[in-house]
């Protein structure tokens, strides 16, 4: 084994061991398994780094019709589709929209339209289709906490999470006013190739995700946001000067900030920081990451004690209030 395959070897094993244990047994035995395999190990390494990701590589062989089953039935498929596989690997990215994650950036964004007294403006950077930007239609069952549903009810299945610690609970769900993301290839809710992508980035057992996604794609294509395509530190700035001026605007992101470089980051953080310190106009920054994404930024590298690294930090302004679960499962308010 080469130095590189070493290197692709313990990504597969870690991600098996941190992410997928206990969570998806079919990407457990399939990561094991890679992690071990030297020919699929050398195939992984002729791609780019960043483009040897476990979920990348999932997907795509996913997306190609991979099926759901043991490690060598998987191993097979992919040596005899290689080509189409690498093809998906080089030409799309990890974009997972996970409609899920509003449970836990709900309890702040009610707080953020209450204390401001103004509906809100939102600006998802890292967009993918945009699923994150109607926290207001959908439902939410919390365990323990409230049940929460937009007037007339929801389309999609209640959003389940369960809490623990101080949450803010809302007694209402907040008004939206504005819907806007960036993203490097915003995703099409409306185009059939765009949303099987999106449906190969559901892990093989969560059949309620894929559900929920299928609903939350429906959300979207009833009343588009504005998507652009670009870099997120060139775009959010126009966007956030687009934004209603009678609106409080609320920058958000979840699992985007550890595709950006470490100038890239700092970069973001720098602005987002500046911009929810100026009172001139409201602003306020969420940040839904991994575990260190924003090193600099008070809290982002703390633990709790025996904490696996599974799970993802919130942070208000730079300020750590929650960890959760990385699919909008949990939240543990600090």
């Amino acid at each position: 084994m080469t130095e590189t395959d070493a290197a692709t070897s313990v990504r597969y094993r870690r991600f098996a061991e941190i992410e997928a244990r206990g969570y998806s047994p079919t990407y457990d035995e399939w990561c094991i398994g890679i992690s071990g395999d030297p020919e699929l190990l050398a195939l992984l390494d002729t791609l780019p780094p960043p483009r040897r990701q476990p979920n990348l590589f999932l997907g795509a062989a996913r997306f190609v019709g991979a099926p759901l089953g043991g490690y060598a039935s998987f191993r097979s498929f992919v040596l005899d589709r290689w080509p189409g596989i690498r093809d998906v690997m080089a030409s799309r990215s990890t974009q997972t929209n996970e409609a899920g994650r509003c449970a836990v950036l709900l309890p702040s964004l009610a707080a953020i339209s209450a204390s401001e007294g103004r509906p809100l403006a939102l600006i998802e950077v890292g967009a993918s289709a945009g699923v994150c930007l109607y926290p207001d239609r959908y439902a939410y069952s919390y365990s323990p906490g409230p049940v929460l549903e937009p007037a007339g009810g929801s389309p999609v299945p209640p959003l389940a999470c369960s809490a623990s610690g101080d949450v803010p609970w809302p007694s209402r769900l907040p008004e939206v006013v504005s819907r806007s993301g960036v993203d490097l290839n915003p995703l099409d809710a409306a185009n059939d190739d765009d949303t099987r992508w999106l449906e190969a980035l559901v892990w093989p057992e969560h059949g309620f995700r894929a559900e929920r996604l299928r609903a939350a794609l429906g959300v979207v294509r009833a009343e588009p946001p504005l998507l652009v395509r670009g870099d997120l530190n060139e775009h959010v700035l126009p966007l956030i000067d687009r934004a209603p001026s009678d609106a409080v605007v609320v920058v958000f992101h979840s699992a985007v900030l550890a595709y950006l470089d470490p100038a890239g980051r700092e970069r973001f953080r720098t602005t987002m920081l500046r911009l929810a310190e100026d009172r001139a106009r409201p602003l306020h920054w969420l940040s839904h990451e991994g575990q260190g994404t924003l090193a600099g930024v008070a809290g982002a590298m703390e633990k709790a004690p025996g904490e696996r690294d599974g799970r993802f930090v919130l942070q208000h302004n730079g300020r750590t209030v929650a960890r959760t679960g990385p699919h909008g499962q949990s939240i543990e308010w600090l």
